[in-house]
C-alpha cells in the first residue's frame, strides 16, 4: 500500500509538470501571435526577426513535453482519464507548434514586405482576426487549465466567426487589387498572413477537442461549426503556412 501511493504521489507530480509546461508553451504561443501582429502593423523587422528566431523555443517547449508524457507513460502506466490526459497533453502541444510556425510565417512576410505602404482599414481587419484569435486561444487554455469542457465547447463554436471575417478580409484585399494593381504584392503578403491567422483559430479549435476528449473521453458531437468556406478562400492559397517557411 505505502508503494502504491508513492507511484500515486509520484505520477500526480509528473502529470502537474506537464500540465505546467503546456500552460507555458501556451503561454508563450500567445506572446507570438500578438508580437508576429505588431511587427506587421508598426513595420518593425526587428520584432519580426525576434518572432522568427522564437520559433525555436516554441519547438524545445514540444520537445519538453513530450518527452515527459512519453516517459510518464511508459514508467507509470496510467489508465482511463490520466492516460487520456496524457495523449490530450500530446496533442494540445503538437497545435501549439503549429501555432507558433504560423506566427514564425507572419514574422516572414513582414519581413519580405519591406517598406512597402499598408493600408489602414486593411490592417484594422487583420488586427481584429488577431484579437479575436489570441482571446479565443486564451480562452480554449483557460478550459485546459480548468479541465472544463463547457469552456471548451464555446471556444470551438466560436471558430465559425473568425472564418467569417477571414473571408470578409479576402474579399476587401481581392477588390483592392482590383483597384490599385500597384498594391498586389502587398494584398498578396496580407492574404498569406490572414490566412495563417484564420488556421491558427483553427488549431484552438482542436485544442478545444482535445481538452473536450481529455474530460469527457469522447469527441465533441457533431461537425465543427465553420463559416463561409467558399472554394477560392479555401484553396486559392493553397498552403500558406509552408510558404517561406
Amino acid at each position: 500500500m505505502i508503494v502504491s501511493d508513492h507511484t500515486t504521489r509520484v505520477f500526480d507530480a509528473d502529470l502537474i509538470k506537464v500540465t505546467q509546461k503546456v500552460a507555458e508553451m501556451g503561454g508563450f504561443a500567445q506572446k507570438q501571435i500578438t508580437d508576429a501582429m505588431d511587427a506587421l502593423a508598426r513595420r518593425d523587422v526587428v520584432l519580426a526577426h525576434q518572432v522568427v528566431a522564437a520559433d525555436t523555443v516554441v519547438d524545445d517547449f514540444q520537445r519538453q513535453i513530450e518527452e515527459k508524457a512519453i516517459e510518464t507513460i511508459a514508467l507509470r502506466q496510467p489508465m482511463a482519464v490520466d492516460l487520456r490526459a496524457l495523449v490530450a497533453m500530446l496533442r494540445i502541444a503538437n497545435d501549439l507548434e503549429r501555432i507558433g510556425d504560423l506566427s514564425k510565417n507572419i514574422g516572414k512576410r513582414t519581413i519580405a514586405m519591406g517598406n512597402e505602404h499598408l493600408q489602414r482599414t486593411l490592417l484594422r481587419g487583420l488586427r481584429h482576426m488577431t484579437t479575436l484569435v489570441v482571446t479565443q486561444l486564451a480562452s480554449v487554455l483557460d478550459s485546459f487549465v480548468d479541465r472544463s469542457p463547457d469552456k471548451a465547447l464555446e471556444v470551438w463554436k466560436s471558430d465559425k466567426e473568425i472564418d467569417a471575417l477571414y473571408v470578409s478580409l479576402f474579399r476587401e484585399l481581392l477588390t483592392y487589387t482590383l483597384e490599385d494593381p500597384g498594391s498586389i504584392s502587398m494584398c498578396i503578403h496580407l492574404l498569406f498572413c490572414a490566412k495563417n491567422i484564420e488556421r491558427i483559430g483553427d488549431h484552438a479549435t482542436n485544442i478545444a477537442e482535445a481538452v473536450h476528449y481529455m474530460v469527457e473521453g469522447h469527441p465533441i458531437a457533431g461537425e465543427r461549426p465553420k463559416g463561409d468556406t467558399s472554394i477560392y478562400t479555401s484553396e486559392a492559397l493553397g498552403s500558406p503556412s509552408r510558404v517561406l517557411a
